[in-house]
């Protein structure tokens, strides 16, 4: 039964008992509903690209997840095929951000229109201006030197305490290095064309080469074990890869360090070399909002400790206590403070120098 009542200003529906129970039971459901709704919606998610491939960042990922809420989807791959695959994908990459263990990298994605520029007042406070792009396309969020191996008891300190000095001819023979255009030795000999100009690099260069005691092969610690091996006297390594000897418990690795040392290059000079890893937002990010929190939670003093725990390299945001005591080891030294983008537009010369002295 339903009566309904018209009058000038409002009308009224009356409606039948069997009606109201089921409108009172509809809206208990709706209720329902209401409070399961939050979790029917999709979480905020961050589609991220790494070529970082540290099992220690799984608790840096887990942090970010734990403080903002927002689940991390990741792709790892090397730096090359990752951004190989950026650029297959174009407008359709499901991409957010995007981790790179090397400034060149960075730089070459940025001139390639890969990443998409970030202005961020706690970015540009917290990362200094030589570990970053200069419109804001990536920033660096911690730092590894590159540092020089030797045979104490073959090799006086002093006849390699400067990159230079690696193609003095009483080095002839020494050399081992891994392979010259690598990003982290091309990033190293783009500092050095920055500073010298084409024609003494080629110069240093060249005299490298014949400094070499056998042809580049291999990684770094591939490097530093032919030094413990004689195979070497002299080699070219980032300072992680040597930590990570001097901590490890496997009686070999003991070997290996008991008979090499290592040196900060160029201290009484513009001091040693550093690269970075470095993040950015890609060009076509389905969760933009997302990846510009995670590149800000990256320059959180919690995170540059999750960096500097984790693989053993440095903060780049100033006054941050590392905590480890296996950097703290190593001691004080002068970093070179040329911006890390001009090196990195540098690169292109630099391995031009090197197919011209045949260093491969």
């Amino acid at each position: 039964m339903r009566i309904i009542l018209n009058c000038e200003f409002f009308s009224i529906e009356l409606i039948s008992r069997a009606s109201l129970n089921a409108l009172h039971a509809m809206s208990r459901i709706l209720l329902a509903l209401l409070f399961t709704l939050p979790t029917l919606l999709p979480a905020q998610t961050l589609n991220l690209y790494s070529a970082r491939h540290y099992q220690s960042d799984e608790a840096l990922y887990a942090d970010f997840t734990k403080t903002t809420g927002i689940k991390i989807n990741r792709l790892e791959l090397g730096d090359d095929a990752l951004l190989e695959r950026l650029r297959a994908e174009g407008k359709r990459s499901p991409a957010d951000a995007v981790l790179l263990v090397d400034a060149t990298r960075l730089w070459r994605a940025q001139q390639e229109g890969l990443f998409s520029p970030v202005d961020s007042a706690t970015l540009r406070e917290r990362i200094p201006a030589t570990m970053r792009a200069d419109d804001g396309s990536w920033y660096g969020f911690s730092t590894r030197a590159r540092v020089i191996i030797y045979d104490p008891a073959k090799v006086k300190r002093e006849q390699v305490d400067t990159y230079l000095k690696l193609a003095d001819p009483v080095n002839e023979g020494r050399l081992c290095t891994r392979s010259g255009s690598h990003p982290y030795n091309l990033s190293l000999f783009a500092s050095v064309l920055e500073r010298l100009g084409a024609e003494r690099t080629k110069a240093w260069l060249s005299g490298m080469v014949k400094n070499m005691a056998r042809a580049p092969v291999g990684g770094d610690t591939d490097q530093i074990r032919a030094v413990a091996s004689g195979e070497c006297q002299v080699a070219i390594s980032n300072s992680y890869y040597w930590v990570r000897l001097n901590l490890s418990d496997k009686p070999e690795d003991r070997e290996v360090v008991s008979k090499v040392a290592m040196l900060w290059p160029d201290q009484d000079g513009h001091g040693v070399h550093v690269n970075l890893s470095g993040g950015a937002v890609a060009a076509n990010a389905p969760n933009r909002e997302s990846a510009v929190r995670f590149l800000e939670y990256l320059a959180s003093d919690q995170a540059q400790r999750y960096f500097t725990a984790g693989n053993n390299e440095w903060p780049v945001v100033d006054g941050v206590d590392h905590g480890n005591p296996a950097l703290t080891a190593l001691g004080e030294h002068k970093v070179d403070p040329l911006p890390l983008a001009k090196i990195a537009s540098r690169s292109p010369q630099a391995q031009q120098l090197l197919d011209e002295v045949g260093y491969r």
